[in-house]
């Protein structure tokens, strides 16, 4: 009787697994069809039966099991209190980081190095300015910036051609440096990750600059001075 009954449970487990695994590329196709410039990163079941979380590039979907209907918009667990789509954003924000590469982004690295953050910048924006005069104090708190671009006046507008100009200087933290500054940077053109930069400010919903985001994911809109922002850092840690 308990061996009927093992079989009995591991079937309806392989019945379970191959339906979840039809869905899932059935929401893939579905998707692919719907998305064709973006990467379907992971498609999974959610915390809702019979709806499944799609991670595209920096973003999370929320998917019918037909593949019929999308969802775009906070799961949140109100007994808990919890945003789990932003707990899922986090990770896929830290992913696309990662995949940006160091190559492409523009490193002022701290003497002792404690905390790395990612900020879109924009050359033109007064506390992107405000922050970028302050490096040495972010730098005296162990905190490592590796700037992205995101001229919010779009791509082809003086501040867009600055921060390509900024890219193909021979040194480009002085040339960031001296651009924030307002002082002038040789006009040049080379092949650079701007674009890219802006895309992923795209995903990633910036609205405006400075916007901060941490190792692990997580957010921090506007301007933070030093000590702020390790406070904000240690806080995430616990």
């Amino acid at each position: 009787m308990i061996k009927v009954i093992r079989f009995t449970v591991l079937m309806l487990l392989a019945v379970t697994c191959v339906k979840a695994n039809a869905d899932e590329e059935v929401i893939r196709k579905a998707l692919n069809l719907a998305m064709p410039a973006s990467k379907v990163d992971s498609v999974k079941p959610s915390v809702i039966k019979g709806l499944y979380e799609a991670a595209v590039g920096a973003n999370i979907y929320y998917v019918s099991e037909d593949g019929k209907y999308l969802i775009q918009g906070r799961l949140v667990d109100m007994a808990a209190r919890k945003d789990l789509t932003e707990e899922k954003l986090n990770g896929t924000r830290k992913l696309a980081i990662e995949n940006m590469g160091k190559e492409n982004m523009i490193i002022f690295a701290a003497k002792i190095p404690k905390y790395t953050v990612t900020i879109f910048t924009d050359i033109d924006c007064g506390y992107c300015r405000k922050l970028h005069s302050e490096l040495d104090q972010y730098s005296a708190q162990g905190i490592t910036i590796q700037y992205l671009f995101f001229p919010r006046a779009g791509k082809g507008s003086d501040s867009y051609n600055k921060a390509v100009s900024v890219w193909c200087a021979d040194d480009r933290n002085a040339a960031l440096t001296a651009a924030k500054k307002d002082k002038s940077v040789p006009t040049k053109i080379c092949d650079n990750p701007i674009d890219k930069h802006m895309k992923l400010a795209e995903d990633f919903d910036v609205k405006g600059t400075p916007m901060i985001v941490t190792e692990r994911g997580n957010i921090l809109p506007g301007y933070l001075p030093a000590k702020q922002l390790v406070e904000a850092l240690e806080d995430e840690k616990n």
